[in-house]
Parts: structure tokens; C-alpha cells; sequence
């Protein structure tokens, strides 16, 4: 992940860009405005602007536990998923997230432009290279705490998956178990295997 520099037209070194103050959701939202960062992924962390970038395996993975979910919501239509939708909650000046597959239980009209102003009630998180097992938990944390009822962090080069709820233990799933949608999404079942299934594997 890597720190956007507040006026992208100047030249300056990430250690000056990391000197600099915490960015409120109204600059992040000017940031994002701009032609330049269209196609970023940007998020707000607690005031600190990153970017992520997906690798391939990152991908991969992404896109199987999204078709997963697809089939799951047209199946009971209780739901919509999304890769990289974006999401704050009202009254939260520091923070705008892009977890990396989502699904969102509500029925309401959906955003077709903008922030959804909610947690979704599923998050998954995928571990890219430079996020650390920390970092992954800290965002678990951030989630429960603000409205989600479900969180998946993937690990893929360990082929495992913690699972988080409400007042509820961890889960730590390896390629012999499956996941479960608990009260979040009744009904669903996913082999931790498919999570990382390589359609070039044997």
C-alpha cells in the first residue's frame, strides 16, 4: 500500500507525503474527484490515505469467493455482492473502506454513485504482500465494530481463512473445512479449497 500525495501535480517523496497531516473524508472525497485517481484504489484509513494493488493470486482468489456469492445471492435474492464497492458509515470522518469482495443484505435503492453510507453486513479481506497479519485484524476489528456481521480474512499463501462475528470466537478454517454464512447468509457453504482454486490446477 502506498501513501497518495495531497497535490498529485508536485513532486513529493513518500516520507514527506507521511509527514503530513490526517486527511478528513472531505479532502479524500476532493482526491478522489480528480481525473487522476479514477481508476485507484484508494482508501481512508483512520485518516491516512493508501492504495491498493491487487496482485493476480489476489485476484484470483477475489473472484472466486465473488462467484460464490453471485450464485448465492440470484439463488435466495437476499443480497447483492460487489468487488472494491466503497464504504463508510455516517459520522465517521476518517475512514472510507474498500474491503475486497463484499455483500450487503439490505434492499434499499442501490448506489449508483458514491459511497454506500454503511458497513456491508459480509466483508472479505484477501492478504496482499505488503499487509501484515496486524493489519488484517485491525480491519476485522474495524468492520465488527461498525456494523458488519461477518468477516472473512484470506490468507492465501497459507490457504486459510478467519472467520470474525460479533461476540463470537475466531474461526481459523484451513483447505479441509468449509465456510459457512452463519445468520449473515443462511444456506451458504464454501469449500476453503475453492477460495483459491486455480482453474490451471490438476
Amino acid at each position: 500500500m502506498t501513501i497518495l500525495e495531497k497535490a498529485p501535480a508536485q513532486e513529493q517523496s513518500v516520507q514527506q507525503a507521511k509527514a503530513k497531516q490526517l486527511y478528513s473524508l472531505a479532502e479524500f472525497e476532493a482526491l478522489l474527484s480528480q481525473p487522476g485517481n479514477h481508476n485507484r484504489l484508494l482508501e481512508l484509513i483512520h485518516g491516512e490515505i493508501v492504495e491498493k494493488m491487487p496482485t493476480q493470486q489476489h485476484g484470483l482468489v477475489a473472484s472466486n469467493v465473488n462467484f460464490a456469492l453471485v450464485a448465492y445471492a440470484r439463488e435466495h435474492k437476499n443480497g447483492r455482492p460487489g468487488i472494491e464497492v466503497r464504504h463508510r458509515v455516517i459520522g465517521d470522518d476518517r475512514n472510507s473502506r474498500l474491503p475486497d469482495v463484499s455483500f450487503t443484505c439490505a434492499n434499499v435503492p442501490i448506489v449508483e454513485r458514491g459511497t454506500v453510507s454503511a458497513m456491508p453486513d459480509l466483508a472479505v479481506e484477501i492478504k496482499s504482500p505488503d499487509d501484515t497479519i496486524k493489519e488484517m485484524r485491525e480491519t476485522a476489528a474495524y468492520y465488527l465494530a461498525n456494523g458488519s456481521r461477518l468477516v472473512w480474512l484470506v490468507y492465501p499463501n497459507l490457504r486459510m481463512v478467519e472467520v470474525y462475528r460479533p461476540d463470537a470466537d475466531v474461526e481459523i478454517l484451513d483447505a479441509e473445512q468449509t465456510l459457512v454464512g452463519h445468520d449473515v447468509l443462511p444456506g451458504f457453504a464454501l469449500p476453503v479449497a475453492d477460495v483459491f482454486a486455480d482453474p490451471f490446477a490438476a
